[in-house]
């Protein structure tokens, strides 16, 4: 997707006769286009999901729900599964009661099979990874992926209208929907062992390369019945950091990563659509393959010591092509006094002025147990960034 060049001078040059809506402040940012304030997000989405608090029904984080109406835009992340094995493939779990209690789950194709295993009592160590040797891996490469275009389509149907339900229910003011539908190394790395997975890069490089291109096949489908259909204005792209350097080197990552993440975000773009994506950890030196992947955004960038690169750095090799979003890290809103966080946020927008940025957390607030300290440096942060962040 094409941007606006010279973003700094769009910013000086416009001026605002009217507050923007923090939805147009996020479209415009993604656009390349200038806005009136930096953009707050909180990564949480409107609806629930399995990997954060719902905060709008939590007793400590209403508060902050509350104050982000006014102050932050919102994406509201949904997922849509579809299975990736084809009905040929068995599925079964078997719970045992022996010492350690374990979960064992067991996927069989004919007269091959896959099992992993899951340690269900405190201290009872690591269980089985589905995918822990070569010889797992070559069994993978021979079970049938769902690629049939109507399968994927008749799943996806069932799911669509409590997704369309939760469409109209949030309010479109607050930002937008936004679909995180998963990449092809997403399988391959939440199901391996991942010291195997790293040495199969060397070993079985080929190999791996001939499942995802199965895997991508099937994510074809699932975006495009998305993107046919209007479902969202973003797509959020995970999987950059899922093979990277230093669990595999930067041609590992051109090869599992960069390839199929190119050819999705420019599927997107092709509905007039945008991409963000996520990545925590040593970006500086594959920085420069997200250019060549042409994301709209990018979250997070982190400084030493957590990562290796500042967004000065950063800046100065993606220029205005892609938007930052960062950066306070998550655990500073636990150990914080307001006065350091409302530093801290000045800090980064100041250091980000000028520039395509918006400014989030490095994470999504994934603990339910949290104390006032926390729930204060949220507002602090909102209150903060909403103060420096006029343009």
């Amino acid at each position: 997707m094409q941007k606006r060049p010279g973003y700094l001078a769009g910013i000086l040059g416009r001026g605002f006769g009217t507050m923007m809506t923090n939805r147009e402040r996020l479209l415009a940012v993604l656009k390349g286009e200038p806005v009136d304030r930096v953009p707050i997000w909180l990564l949480f989405p409107y609806h629930p999901v399995d990997y954060y608090v719902d905060v709008r029904r939590h007793p400590g984080y209403r508060r902050v729900f509350e104050a982000s109406k006014k102050y932050a835009v919102m994406l509201n992340r949904r997922n849509l599964r579809v299975p990736v094995f084809t009905e040929d493939v068995v599925y079964e779990e078997i719970t045992t009661e022996s010492d350690p209690k374990t979960r064992w789950k067991r996927w069989r194709y004919r007269s091959l099979e896959l099992t992993s295993s899951e340690i269900l009592e405190a201290g009872g160590g690591k269980g089985k990874q589905l995918l822990s040797s070569g010889d797992d891996l070559e069994v993978l490469a021979q079970f049938p992926i769902n690629t049939d275009r109507e399968s994927i389509q008749a799943i996806l149907d069932r799911q669509l209208p409590r997704y369309l339900d939760e469409k109209r229910e949030f309010p479109e003011e607050y930002g937008a929907m936004m679909l995180d539908l998963g990449e092809p190394i997403g399988f391959l790395y939440h199901n391996s062992d991942l010291e195997e997975y790293a040495v199969w890069s060397l070993t079985h490089n080929d190999l791996v390369k001939k499942v995802l291109d199965r895997l991508m096949e099937q994510k074809r489908i699932i975006y495009q019945y998305c993107l046919e259909r209007d479902l969202a204005d973003v797509y959020f792209m995970v999987g950059s950091e899922l093979a990277s350097p230093p669990l595999v080197s930067p041609q590992t990552f051109r090869e599992w990563i960069v390839s199929y993440a190119k050819e999705l975000v420019d599927l997107v773009h092709s509905y007039g659509k945008y991409v963000i994506m996520h990545y925590h950890g040593f970006i500086k030196t594959i920085l420069p393959y997200f250019l060549e992947m042409g994301p709209d955004a990018l979250h997070t960038i982190e400084a030493p010591p957590v990562g290796d690169c500042t967004l000065t750095e950063a800046y100065s090799i993606v220029g205005d092509r892609i938007a930052l979003i960062g950066n306070i890290q998550y655990d500073c809103f636990r150990s914080y006094t307001l006065e350091e966080m409302d530093r801290a946020v000045q800090e980064v927008i100041e250091e980000a002025k000028g520039k395509r940025f918006i400014l989030s957390p490095t994470a999504g607030p994934y603990d339910g147990n949290v104390d006032d300290r926390v729930i204060a440096n949220y507002l602090q942060f909102l209150k903060s960034g909403w103060e420096y962040g006029t343009l």
